[in-house]
């Protein structure tokens, strides 16, 4: 069991905690100072060792910045683009909620600055879990491998759906999780400009 903390201890703590909830980062050892009117970095300081050996606080490096509290998972934003059909490809990702992000703990995104969000409209992958209204994070730049699920781009309209490349027909076979649906084929001789826009590494769904 942890050990306890003085009064003084738990305001430093609360503070830190606050700025991270509220800034996405922490404070700095002149902002811990300045809130807790303590006047020197010595004195600050004293309190994160304390914290950190009691621990109620991570110190991984010295820079500023670099306290996260053993409470708080350091959160990242993913960018949330638009919406795609999880159906038949009715029409290109849409940009309606751009500028927008979803602040996400990272091991469930993994490296956030490859990945992207889009919110999900239909039915077509409910066998695989994913669901109208569900957030889908898209890792871009990523190579598609058989039978993963994608975002793809068919014609200048967006789905999501299982990747199948199928060599012996010289196409690409785009698989639902839906047995009420049929997939959608796509061979080299339609001419069809088709475009793998990232693979799916995570869903996301919120409780309502």
């Amino acid at each position: 069991m942890p050990e306890s903390l003085t009064r003084r201890q738990q305001e430093v703590l609360s503070f830190i905690e606050d700025c991270i909830n509220s800034t996405g980062y922490p404070p700095t050892l002149r902002e811990i100072g300045q809130a807790m009117n303590i006047k020197s970095t010595n004195g600050v300081n004293d309190h994160l060792k304390a914290l950190a050996r009691k621990g109620y606080l991570r110190r991984g490096t010295m820079k500023s910045r670099a306290l996260i509290p053993t409470s708080v998972s350091q959160m990242v934003d993913v960018p949330l683009l638009g919406a795609v059909p999880a159906g038949v490809p009715v029409e290109a990702i849409e940009d309606h909620h751009r500028g927008d992000n979803l602040r996400m703990d990272p091991q469930l995104v993994g490296d956030s600055r490859s990945v992207f969000a889009l919110e999900v409209e239909g039915d077509s992958m409910i066998e695989d879990g994913i669901y109208d209204g569900d957030y889908v994070f898209v890792a871009k730049g990523v190579q598609a491998h058989r039978g993963d699920t994608v975002v793809a781009r068919i014609d200048g309209e967006a789905t999501v759906k299982r990747f199948y490349p199928e060599k012996s027909k010289d196409r690409i076979r785009f698989q639902p999780a839906n047995s009420q649906m049929e997939p959608i084929y796509v061979s080299a001789s339609d001419a069809r400009p088709t475009e793998i826009e990232g693979v799916v590494v995570g869903v996301y769904r919120k409780i309502r």
